[in-house]
């Protein structure tokens, strides 16, 4: 497919920013986005990483593992996500049997359709996962793939998805409610600017107020393909209220979508 030129899709006269972006909510029950320096515990990020999220489009639109990188780059994708119930999380233990190559057995071996599941009659191993209840994110995202784009518009607005989509691990099954397209505006022309959405990269220029909370974290936000399948090629900081309000930022870039104040990375 086609893509256009940077100029082009982000319209200098925006200050760097798409003209227009869909938007839409992503919630689901349950939710795990495994953090890269998990341990025994294996706990989960609060945010959906932006490669989360670049991997939920994708299976909207059907697009195979290691063959979305290029689609979501930093030159080429824009998105924002914005955290709209209060973020909680809580301890789950769980048996899981081994999915390691070596520990996976095939079912119908001599057909033409073979299918590789975990031996179930091995034992279980028991593992504590942090799982975050009701999560819900309000995504706004842009891309310069003009055929992409215009096929992920159509797609949400018809309720469709080419594969199920889940919030993290596939058991947490995810509900995408679609909001539409919208145009990408200036934002606050202010000092401090009340930001609805995570504000990344943007750690020292967080206004603390003693009434409001903000946490910190960093996630992986981008990827490229390699000859072992992926691999993190950038990490952003976002900062954000775990009570899903907004945060008061100084010296930042922000843009309006919808009547919100939010930041693209």
């Amino acid at each position: 497919m086609s893509q256009q030129s940077l100029d082009d899709w982000t319209a200098d006269r925006n200050g760097g920013q798409p003209d227009r972006c869909l938007s839409f909510t992503v919630r689901g029950p349950w939710g795990h986005f495994r953090r890269i320096e998990g341990n025994i515990v294996k706990q989960t990020y609060r945010i959906i990483p932006r490669t989360t999220v670049a991997g939920l489009l994708a299976a909207v639109l059907g697009i195979e593992r290691d063959g979305y990188y290029d689609l979501f780059a930093p030159d080429s994708s824009a998105v924002a996500i914005e955290p709209v119930r209060e973020i909680r999380t809580v301890n789950m233990p769980m048996n899981t049997l081994s999915t390691a190559a070596g520990d996976l057995q095939s079912l119908n071996g001599r057909g033409k359709i073979s299918v590789k599941l975990p031996d179930p009659t091995t034992l279980r191993q028991q593992h504590n996962y942090e799982v975050l209840v009701d999560p819900a994110y309000r995504i706004d995202v842009a891309l310069a793939n003009e055929q992409w784009y215009t096929g992920l518009r159509e797609t949400l607005a018809a309720g469709e998805s080419h594969y199920v989509p889940s919030l993290g691990l596939s058991e947490h099954l995810a509900d995408i409610e679609y909001h539409g397209e919208f145009d990408v505006g200036d934002g606050p022309q202010t000092d401090t600017v009340e930001i609805d959405s995570a504000v990344p990269n943007a750690v020292d220029n967080i206004v603390l107020d003693s009434g409001t909370r903000c946490q910190i974290e960093e996630s992986p936000a981008f990827m490229d393909s390699d000859a072992g399948g992926r691999t993190t090629t950038g990490f952003t900081n976002y900062a954000y209220n775990p009570d899903a309000d907004s945060l008061e930022v100084r010296d930042t870039t922000a843009v309006s979508v919808d009547g919100r104040t939010v930041v693209f990375v």
